[in-house]
């Protein structure tokens, strides 16, 4: 089961590549606004399932309180990325129309982004930490 988790690490770390490779897809549109962002927002919403799902997972393979807490943490940092949105939004016009305020805010949806990845990758390299040391199972 832990070797399943290990795959689930490797599938968070790897969607958050995505993540932001989607992001700069859309910030690099011509016209960039909601639209150019879309399969951002929606691969945003399959990161969150993976790692509710990686959650358990880690649980069920017991993998220790700390490393579940860290995978636990990066759906709660993703969660959060859809706060800050929302929030910046508040600060913004209505319209297209942003303010200081709301882009400054918004800038912390970057920031997350990079601490979501840096979550992920001591996840993957605890996860293969544990897979590598784990003993064989002894026959009877």
């Amino acid at each position: 089961m832990r070797k399943v988790y290990l795959g689930f690490a490797v599938l968070m770390l790897a969607a958050v590549a995505v993540q932001f490779y989607l992001a700069a897809v859309g910030a690099f549109d011509t016209a960039p606004n909601d639209e150019a962002f879309n399969a951002h927002a929606i691969f945003g919403s399959i990161l969150f399932a993976l790692a509710v799902l990686a959650t358990i997972v880690a649980a069920v393979a017991r993998v220790g309180g700390r490393l579940i807490g860290m995978t636990a943490g990066i759906a709660g940092l993703t969660m959060l990325q859809s706060l800050i949105r929302v929030l910046a939004d508040a600060f913004n016009e209505s319209g297209d129309t942003s303010t200081t305020a709301g882009t400054l805010v918004f800038g912390l949806h970057a920031l997350n982004g990079l601490a979501i990845m840096g979550l992920s990758g001591r996840v993957l390299a605890d996860a293969r930490r544990l897979v590598r040391t784990e003993r064989p199972a002894v026959a009877a």
